[in-house]
C-alpha cells in the first residue's frame, strides 16, 4: 500500500464528498446550505491540488485541471456569498443561493471526474 496514493485519494474523496454535502438540499433555501461546509470544501479542495502539483503524468494533468475547475468554482460560489450577503448577516437571498448552488454543483461535476479519474488509473494500474 502506497501511504502518499492513501492521503491523495482521501483528499479526492473529501472535497467530492463536502461538495456533495454542500449542495444537497432546496436550492432556493439558504437554510440547507451551511457557508462553513462551503468554505471547509474549498481549504480541502486547495489541499488536493496542492498534493496534485507533484505528479506529471498525462493522469496528473488532468487530476489538476479538473482540481483547478473546481477551486475556482467553489471560490466564485463564497464571493457570490460574501457580496450577496445583506448587511444584517441573515444570509443570501434565494435568488442568490440558487446561484451560489448552481456554481457549486458545477465544481461537484468537476469533482466527479476527478474522482472518476483517480479510480480508472488505479484500476488501470493493478493490471
Amino acid at each position: 500500500m502506497n501511504l502518499e496514493r492513501v492521503v491523495f485519494g482521501f483528499f479526492i474523496i473529501l472535497t467530492l464528498s463536502l461538495n456533495y454535502a454542500f449542495v444537497a438540499g432546496g436550492v432556493e433555501t439558504p437554510a440547507h446550505h451551511n457557508v462553513w461546509i462551503l468554505t471547509f470544501t474549498i481549504i480541502v479542495n486547495l489541499v488536493a491540488i496542492g498534493l496534485k502539483l507533484g505528479d506529471r503524468s498525462q493522469t496528473g494533468a488532468l487530476l489538476l485541471a479538473s482540481g483547478l475547475v473546481a477551486g475556482l468554482l467553489l471560490i466564485t460560489a463564497r464571493v457570490v456569498w460574501i457580496v450577496a450577503q445583506p448587511g444584517d448577516g441573515s444570509g443570501p437571498g434565494p435568488g442568490d443561493m440558487a446561484d451560489i448552488v448552481s456554481i457549486a454543483r458545477g465544481a461537484l461535476v468537476a469533482n466527479i471526474i476527478a474522482a472518476v479519474i483517480l479510480v480508472g488509473d488505479t484500476l488501470l494500474s493493478r493490471r
